[in-house]
């Protein structure tokens, strides 16, 4: 059976031992996108594409008839959210695989965050050392999927510990 985890009741990551495939963690806080923040993260990463900081134009030129919030902006703040549960203790981030963007967030949304646990593993040639791969999954307010992303996290093993 699953084993679940509130980000409200653990902190800031955890020891390689300590997690197991099936975990979810559920990240606390979510996050209302506002126009102000999401244009600011266009200008600047230089993203600054008329459906994302241009108003008149989403309005009259794209399919949802208002701006979108900029999909890189949406994949850093699950990332962020995910963390004081996963990565807290991270010694390195290995990689990141099927970032797919599932359906468009909108200025005043709020994003959900949450993570499964797929593979944890000792590193061959990292004593004291491991991987923690996860999928993390965005939902908006409506609970309907928005985002999803992969990634491997470099972890200790806790201190005095056996490797997973």
């Amino acid at each position: 059976m699953a084993r679940v985890f509130d980000a409200r009741e653990r902190r800031f990551g955890g020891y390689l031992e300590e997690y197991q495939p099936g975990d979810v963690f559920r990240h606390w806080p979510g996050k209302t996108i506002t126009e102000a923040e999401d244009h600011q993260f266009c200008l600047l990463t230089l993203a600054a594409s008329p459906i994302h900081v241009d108003r008149h134009y989403a309005e009259r030129e794209t399919e949802f008839g208002r701006n979108i919030v900029v999909g890189t902006f949406i994949y850093a703040l699950l990332l962020g959210m995910s963390v004081p549960d996963i990565s807290g203790r991270a010694i390195a981030n290995l990689g990141l695989s099927d970032l797919r963007h599932l359906k468009p967030l909108f200025h005043g949304d709020t994003l959900y965050g949450a993570s499964e646990v797929l593979a944890v593993r000792s590193s061959a040639s990292r004593p004291g050392q491991g991987v923690l791969t996860v999928r993390t999954d965005g939902r908006n307010q409506h609970e309907e999927p928005v985002c999803t992303f992969t990634r491997a996290v470099l972890l200790p093993c806790r201190p005095g510990g056996a490797a997973a």
